[in-house]
């Protein structure tokens, strides 16, 4: 078992919710989302994609004993400047806000923004835990939107909050951000100010990449968070329910995720030595194993009568000829400068060598012995569990060029900014992770003593 909080790991382990069911989504899809990070990335150019008379919609006015709720929607602009992308049922965003009936103040409307953690379906939690406390608390404001893929705005085919593909991950966090955007705008419009934005967990951690984009200081609250999402999908608890297998034969099947998209993600690239490895020294184990094959295939002549089916020689020898082409293709990459790490003899057959990256702690060795027979299958296993690793690397490389907070604009004035964290929370690991200190010079930590879990159900109080 991981670090991190034993509850953590206890109930992440009863949850059924499984992500990335389909595998990466559409490469052109994943292409372009990248090639549209440049401008989601930059407050300049992000900020000017959404116009600050944007058209909202109020949809209802519902007046209570000691507060106002109205609801309203708009298409997300995400969908004007990435069409196609967006699923139709999350095209439309829906928010829902509470206002006091009486400000505290004749001068100030504050108002706060709250974006949903994994999971969080719909207005009704976050209306109950963290709005109205803080109305009556406080005086203070607050608008709820519904995150796409949740809620009103859930695909039809999607079972609870089990995304699909990478891609949807990605996409929510560019609806999100730029419909910030457009709440901002609207906020201000109707007086209403100063503006803070705050969310809890994967809502934090979207909270601080919508504060980065507005060219004006807010304060920012992201709670359970921290400056990236790559550990929660490679090295957290979320990790174990992230199907690596699948993903990990989608990313060798075509060539657009190592040829085209690899190119534009950065990532620790010692960590792809295995390819070099496998290209290396695989003509020679080539042939050595088709000898074996050869040689399998007469013997299991003479065991038709025997209840155990023989391997099937020829459709592993063909398997692994399409890793040939892979691995050379890779070999020839940019990667070529990397040295792995082999064993002494001047032939190493495919062997069942460990792949070392940022994530894994393991060094590449070969370890099985292909002169026998029995061991083609575990060439075979080996030659899966690459694949699988290779998938977490480029899962690393995807999630920090895309949500590491180093990678956008620094918020305007840090000193608004007030972090809220778990000490032992395992599915935020930090080990190895940039410090938000570090990004974000003046930003304010503080550390709960408890784990992911404990800390949502114990201490919703630090959080308001």
């Amino acid at each position: 078992m991981s670090g991190g909080s034993r509850l953590d790991h206890v109930y992440r382990s009863i949850l059924m919710t499984k992500f990335f069911t389909k595998g990466w989504g559409k490469p052109e899809n994943l292409k372009r989302l990248f090639l549209f990070k440049e401008k989601m990335t930059n407050r300049d150019t992000c900020f000017n994609l959404v116009p600050n008379n944007y058209p909202i919609t109020i949809s209802k006015e519902e007046d209570y004993s000691d507060f106002r709720i109205i609801e309203g929607h708009f298409l997300s602009p995400f969908v004007t400047n990435l069409p196609g992308i967006v699923p139709k049922e999350s095209e439309t965003a829906y928010f829902q806000v509470l206002l006091p009936k009486k400000w505290n103040s004749s001068h100030y409307k504050p108002i706060c923004l709250h974006l949903a953690g994994t999971g969080d379906h719909g207005f009704w939690r976050r209306r109950q835990m963290m709005a109205k406390p803080l109305l009556k608390e406080g005086g203070i404001a607050s608008i709820i939107l519904e995150n796409p893929f949740y809620g009103l705005r859930k695909p039809k085919d999607q079972v609870r909050s089990s995304l699909h593909n990478v891609t949807d991950i990605i996409v929510m966090g560019g609806c999100l951000i730029l419909e910030s955007l457009v709440l901002f705008h609207w906020c201000e419009n109707n007086g209403f100010g100063p503006l803070g934005v705050t969310g809890m967990s994967m809502g934090g951690h979207m909270a601080s990449l919508a504060a980065t984009n507005w060219p004006k200081p807010i304060v920012l609250v992201p709670c359970l968070s921290w400056s990236s999402a790559t550990p929660v999908f490679t090295q957290g608890v979320l990790s174990h329910s992230i199907n690596w297998k699948l993903l990990g034969a989608q990313y060798f099947s075509d060539d657009v995720f190592r040829e085209e998209i690899r190119k534009l993600v950065e990532v620790n690239k010692d960590a792809f030595q295995a390819g070099q490895h496998f290209a290396k020294y695989y003509p020679q184990s080539m042939d050595h194993i088709s000898k074996l094959c050869r040689e399998q295939d007469v013997l299991n002549k003479g065991r038709e009568s025997q209840n155990a089916s023989p391997p099937n020689c020829k459709s592993l020898t063909t398997e692994l000829q399409m890793n040939r082409d892979i691995d050379q293709q890779i070999a020839g990459s940019s990667l070529s400068n990397h040295q792995a790490v082999v064993s002494n003899s001047s032939v190493a057959p495919a062997s069942d060598f460990e792949v070392h990256g940022p994530t894994s702690k393991r060094i590449l060795s070969p370890k099985v012995d292909v002169t026998s027979v029995s061991n083609i299958e575990n060439i075979k296993h080996s030659v899966s569990r690459w694949r699988e690793d290779e998938a977490v690397l480029f899962m690393h490389g995807i999630m920090d060029e895309c949500t590491h907070l180093r990678n956008f604009t620094v918020p305007v004035d840090t000193s608004l900014i007030i972090a809220i964290c778990a000490k032992d929370d395992a599915y935020i690991p930090r080990e190895g992770c940039a410090d938000l200190t570090d990004i974000w010079p003046g930003t304010e930590v503080r550390f709960l003593d408890a784990g992911h879990v404990s800390a949502y159900l114990l201490h919703k109080h630090t959080f308001r």
